[in-house]
C-alpha cells in the first residue's frame, strides 16, 4: 500500500512547511546524534515485555496481520506496565510500537487492534524520523539551553506536523478495522471505559469540533488562546479526530480505496480472492445484505 492512499491533506501541507525550514536537517541530525534512540532500544529490552509468538501471543498476534496487509516490516512490539492508556511508535532505526497495560485493560480487542493499526500507520506513511525527533524534543530533556533555544521554532513546527500526521494514521486504522472500531477507540480515550461511554453519541462528539472551530474563529484573542493551548500537544483534540475520520469515511476517496483493496463488510479485514467466507469473522459473502 502507498502512503498517498491515506495521507491527510493537512499532513501533506504541514510536512511541506516543515521541510522548508533551513535548519531542519541540522536539528534532526543533532537530536538523533544524542543517542536516545539507542538508549530507548536498550531500556525497552530491559524494562518492557517484548511480545512474540511465544510471549503473550494473544497480544502479539494483533500485529502481524496488520503489517502483512499494509506491506510493512514488523516493528518490535512491547507491553509496558503503565496504568495510563497509551500506544506509541518510536525509533527510525530501531522501530518499535509500545502498548500500555492501561490501554489493554481499557479497550476491547477490536479497539486495541485499531490502536495498533494506527501506530503501524506511522511506519506506512514514513513518519518515523520526524515523529521520533518530535517525541525526543517533547519528552526527553535536552541539557543544552542554547540548543533548546535554537530548536524552539523547529519544535513548534514539528509538533504542528505531528498533530496533522495523526489524522493520516487514523485513516489507516479506519481502513484496517472499520470506522466503528477506530471511532470507538477515540471515544474511550476521551470519556473513559465501555461501561460509561458505550452509548456515547459519536455524531454529537464530532460536532464539538465544529463548535471548537467557531471558538477559534471568534476574534484574534480567542485564536491566540486556542493556538497556545494546543501548541505543545503532539495529538489533535479527540473531537477533531472523530470529525475528520467521519468526513473521510463519507468521501469518494475512502470508497475507492475499499474497492481497490476489497474487505469484509462486517469486520473490514482483507478478503482472500475467491473466498466465500471471511477468515476473520466468518461472514458469508453470498448472504443477502
Amino acid at each position: 500500500m502507498s502512503p498517498s492512499d491515506f495521507t491527510h491533506p493537512d499532513d501533506a501541507a504541514a510536512l511541506k512547511t516543515l521541510e522548508s525550514i533551513p535548519v531542519l536537517p541540522a536539528v534532526v541530525k543533532k537530536v538523533m546524534d544524542i543517542g536516545i534512540e539507542q538508549l530507548t532500544y536498550g531500556t525497552n529490552m530491559a524494562t518492557k515485555v517484548l511480545l512474540s509468538p511465544t510471549q503473550l501471543p494473544k497480544l502479539y498476534n494483533i500485529l502481524p496481520p496488520i503489517c502483512k496487509r499494509l506491506g510493512i516490516r514488523e516493528p518490535g512490539f512491547y507491553l509496558e506496565m503503565n496504568p495510563l492508556p497509551n500506544a506509541y511508535a518510536f525509533g527510525d532505526t530501531y522501530t518499535a510500537i509500545t502498548i500500555t497495560s492501561g490501554l489493554v485493560e481499557l479497550l476491547t480487542e477490536e479497539e486495541l487492534t485499531a490502536a495498533v493499526a494506527h501506530e503501524c500507520g506511522h511506519i506506512l506513511c514514513r513518519h518515523m524520523l520526524y515523529h521520533t525527533v518530535a517525541s525526543i524534543l517533547v519528552n526527553h530533556m535536552l541539557q543544552s539551553e542554547i540548543l533548546g533555544m535554537l530548536t524552539t521554532p523547529v519544535k513548534v513546527a514539528l509538533l504542528y506536523w505531528n498533530r496533522k500526521s495523526e489524522l493520516s494514521c487514523d485513516r489507516v486504522s479506519t481502513f484496517h478495522c472499520g470506522p466503528k472500531a477506530t471511532i470507538s477507540l477515540m471515544s474511550r480515550l476521551a470519556g473513559g471505559p465501555k461501561s460509561i461511554t458505550d452509548d456515547i453519541n459519536l455524531v454529537e462528539l464530532a460536532e464539538q469540533a465544529d463548535k471548537y472551530d467557531a471558538i477559534c474563529k471568534d476574534g484574534a484573542w480567542n485564536r491566540v488562546l486556542q493556538t497556545y493551548a494546543i501548541m505543545g500537544n503532539d495529538h489533535p483534540y479527540t473531537s477533531v479526530r472523530i470529525r475528520e475520520t467521519l468526513r473521510w469515511v463519507a468521501s469518494n476517496s475512502y470508497q475507492e480505496l475499499r474497492k481497490k483493496y476489497p474487505s469484509c463488510p462486517y469486520c473490514y479485514r482483507e478478503i482472500a480472492p475467491g473466498a466465500r467466507f471471511c477468515k476473520n469473522c466468518g461472514y458469508n459473502f453470498n448472504q443477502i445484505q
